[in-house]
């Protein structure tokens, strides 16, 4: 059996500059990697995804590891272990829906008017457009040139295939990746469901995955007891 530990990415930023950590995200990072280092925590590998709030993710958690001598012997990078683009699909698909839906126009507008201010709300909330968009580009009903839902759950597969098989690696990843993944623990394949899992994830939370010749298996799910703020027990 080997032990795979799921680490969701910290905060990132705004939605007009996502791919990045915040203030709180890089709070967040710090914090687990102290917690890992006091629990005395030893990956035998990490892999990041190639994501640049990913990898900054996986830098700070391992120098707090580093420094208290407990580096992982190998990192290694694996954009199979990206998020999927949720720009390349809002930007495919929010045009069409909103060609012909007047009250998902009026909610587009209401976003884009609000993303030039970064203390707007809209940058932490999912909003009805979203899973509006999101639905649509998993129906597949329209052509987008972008990557495809089964695409996408297809190479997160992959990429837990390929981890090295030692006894315990650590994943820098996203919501919905590591959320295909647990489901994949129950041979669940429902997207509704998928999908609600990966909106339960909160910012650096580990979840731990038991893999063995026949399958993986959940052991824990959502583990945040590094965030003893409430503050920064935030999930966008």
């Amino acid at each position: 059996m080997n032990l795979v530990t799921l680490i969701r990415h910290g905060q990132a930023g705004s939605r007009d500059d996502y791919d990045r950590l915040s203030e709180t995200g890089r709070r967040q990072a710090v914090k687990l990697g102290a917690w890992l280092a006091r629990e005395g925590t030893r990956f035998d590998a990490a892999v990041t995804g190639g994501l640049r709030r990913q990898r900054e993710t996986a830098e700070i958690v391992l120098a707090e590891l580093a420094r208290a001598g407990l580096a992982p012997p190998q990192v290694l990078e694996d954009p199979r272990w990206n998020e999927f683009d949720i720009d390349a699909v809002f930007n495919a698909l929010a045009p069409l829906l909103a060609a012909k839906d007047e009250a998902f126009r009026a909610g587009l507008e209401t976003i884009l008017a609000g993303m030039g201010d970064g203390a707007n709300g809209i940058h932490r909330r999912w909003t009805p457009v979203d899973t509006q968009v999101v639905e649509a580009w998993i129906r597949g009903e329209q052509e987008t040139g972008v990557e495809s839902w089964s695409e996408f759950t297809g190479r997160v597969a992959e990429a837990m295939d390929a981890l090295p098989r030692l006894p315990n690696v650590a994943v820098f990843t996203s919501a919905t990746p590591a959320a295909i993944s647990i489901a994949r623990c129950f041979g669940c394949k429902e997207p509704r469901r998928i999908m609600h899992l990966a909106g339960s994830a909160l910012n650096t939370n580990l979840t731990m995955l038991a893999r063995r010749d026949d399958g993986l298996d959940l052991l824990s799910f959502n583990q945040v007891e590094h965030l003893d703020e409430k503050s920064l027990r935030t999930y966008r």
